[in-house]
């Protein structure tokens, strides 16, 4: 077979493919890679405006919440003036090392106006922790004029149960007095007698609220004819801070048992019924709701109530959960013709314990009052300091109710609960 003539061709010659970074990219890369750098540019332009977009509504929101809670959350009030001064010459009453009973601390007084002099009834301890009850008085009603070397009034104090208790044992701190005795004394001028209610404690077991009284003559030449004891309260029960109202209401005798959760009050037709062993009153307490105010833990009355052209002036102690351990005073006007009805109410406590004879003693922090009169339009109230000594506060009532009522809001009346003061062998209210 003839060879068939060879045919020369152009040798190929492999071409160098260009690198990836100078090769010339199709269009439609182009246009991609155009519309992607646009996107982009567009991005980073608008970005900014959204940012800020952001941000503004951030502090629109903020603003927002922040007036929120402004208008929710209520203003904390504080008066231009304080409503009670004390004195310049406080403590008016201090313990004296000669007397043996009054040798540690002399507070908490009650107080009654008669015969143009201030009368009072001040908690005394001494060596052996009992307390008792120590009389002094005053012209002007700062300076004492007059104090008695001898107790006007000693409880019977019994002794403590043996084994097996028939009362379980209570934790309570009594101001400084672990042995018992009569605390708290609060004093009620009514017709021709002096009523006495103070808190019974017997050292061990027994927190009750007894009441006595006294003729008035009796009273005012310091012959101590006191009526012996009735206990007014339950047994097995925790009850402080009782008052007697100053005249009858609708003919009767009216005892203020609590003030939180509502107002308590107990007509008797005769006090004297209480000598029976079954007659008690029955009472409940329970601690404030509004954790926001500054009575938030309201504690009891302070001074029996005392009558004026608004209602019923009543003192009361309190405490706020978010600054403990500090007895502070509130005051509030109830109905003349109902006491039920609270009419007006302090936003701000009117004393509170920033002395130093409030913080120095068994109790730090504590102003405590349980008597207050009014004497040629000025009003006296009485107070114990750190549970050792006597101070008193002063105002004009006229402008002290202007205040009050300027200044309090009304406070509604919450449902009563079931419930009978404190049960020692459970704790429960």
């Amino acid at each position: 077979m003839a060879c068939l003539p060879r045919i020369h061709m152009p040798r190929r010659t492999k071409t160098r493919r260009k690198p990836q970074s100078a090769r010339r990219k199709p269009i439609t890369k182009r246009k991609k890679t155009k519309r992607k750098v646009s996107s982009v540019k567009r991005r980073t332009v608008s970005k900014p405006k959204k940012k800020n977009i952001k941000r503004l509504s951030l502090r629109q929101s903020l603003l927002r919440h922040i007036r929120t809670r402004r208008r929710a959350a209520p203003a904390v009030f504080k008066f231009k003036e304080p409503p009670l001064h004390k004195h310049e010459s406080n403590p008016i009453i201090e313990p004296r090392e000669g007397n043996w009973w009054e040798m540690k601390a002399t507070f908490n007084p009650g107080a009654v106006f008669a015969d143009n002099r201030v009368h009072l009834l001040y908690r005394a301890i001494g060596g052996n922790d009992v307390s008792v009850l120590g009389y002094a008085s005053s012209d002007n009603g700062i300076t004492v004029t007059e104090r008695l070397d001898e107790p006007a009034f000693v409880p019977i104090v019994k002794k403590k149960p043996v084994s097996p208790y028939p009362t379980p044992r209570i934790d309570y701190l009594s101001g400084g007095g672990w042995n018992g005795g009569c605390e708290d004394p609060r004093l009620t001028l009514i017709d021709d007698r002096v009523y006495l209610t103070y808190t019974a404690f017997d050292g061990w077991g027994s927190i009750r609220i007894a009441l006595s009284s006294i003729g008035r003559d009796d009273f005012l030449a310091k012959r101590w004819k006191w009526k012996n004891a009735m206990l007014i309260s339950p047994p097995g029960e925790v009850h402080k801070n009782w008052v007697l109202f100053p005249e009858k209401i609708n003919g009767k005798f009216a005892i203020l048992t609590s003030i939180s959760p509502e107002i308590m009050i107990e007509y008797v037709d005769d006090l004297n019924e209480f000598e029976r062993d079954d007659r008690f009153i029955r009472s409940h307490y329970d601690r404030h709701a509004n954790t926001k105010s500054w009575d938030s833990w309201v504690r009891g009355a302070g001074p029996p109530p005392i009558k004026t052209k608004l209602g019923w002036l009543l003192f009361y102690h309190a405490m706020d959960t978010r600054d403990p351990n500090r007895y502070k005073l509130g005051a509030m006007v109830l109905d003349g013709s109902d006491p039920t009805k609270i009419l007006y109410r302090t936003r701000a406590p009117i004393l509170e314990p920033d002395e130093w004879y409030e913080n120095t003693g068994w109790k730090s922090g504590v102003v405590y009052s349980c008597g207050a009169v009014v004497k040629d339009g000025t009003l006296f109230v009485y107070y114990g300091g750190a549970d050792s000594v006597s101070c008193v506060a002063m105002a004009d009532l006229d402008k002290f109710l202007d205040e009050l009522k300027q200044h309090g809001v009304p406070k509604l009346i919450a449902q009563p609960r079931p419930g009978r003061g404190v049960d020692l062998r459970t704790g429960s209210v």
